[in-house]
């Protein structure tokens, strides 16, 4: 995956037989975009927000043949951010400090499970701990505060 490409979705299989793939879906609005990854694959059609043609697969064979594949589009082609938003690709890698100046280490995943972003920090020891993004009072492009108080040991 070339540096800065942000993943929208992935091809989880074909659909039907006239070269049509299924999607798991990354993005709030894939249609958004009709090239990915650096122009390879271009959308024709959008079903459902889940499945897609593209005018380079013709048939089943070819859409099998992109299981895996994920779909890409460079950090550009976002749209821009307002206050306070961010994308989740731009926090992972940060380095985590807490509020007390301590290293925690650097930001491996950020998930969502229906609640709220939840940042999980990777310490150098290997051992990672999760945090709301609410004890997150500030980021920027090199690093990323969890108030002390959600820091564990």
């Amino acid at each position: 995956m070339p540096p800065g490409a942000i993943v929208l979705a992935a091809v989880t299989g074909a659909h039907g037989v006239a070269g049509e793939v299924r999607l798991k879906v990354f993005a709030d609005d894939l249609a958004a975009h009709r090239s990915f990854n650096g122009g390879a694959l271009n959308l024709v059609k959008l079903r459902d927000g889940t499945i897609a043609r593209f005018a380079e697969v013709a048939d089943r064979t070819a859409a099998e043949a992109l299981r895996g594949t994920v779909l890409t589009v460079p950090r550009d082609a976002l749209p821009p951010l307002g206050d306070g938003e961010y994308y989740h690709a731009d926090l992972l890698g940060l380095a985590a400090v807490s509020t007390t100046g301590e290293d925690l280490g650097v930001v491996a995943a950020v998930e969502n499970f229906g609640a709220g972003d939840v940042v999980e920090v990777r310490r150098a020891s290997g051992k990672t701990f999760m945090v709301p993004i609410s004890a997150v009072p500030e980021w920027n492009e090199e690093r990323l505060v969890i108030e002390a108080d959600f820091v564990e040991p």
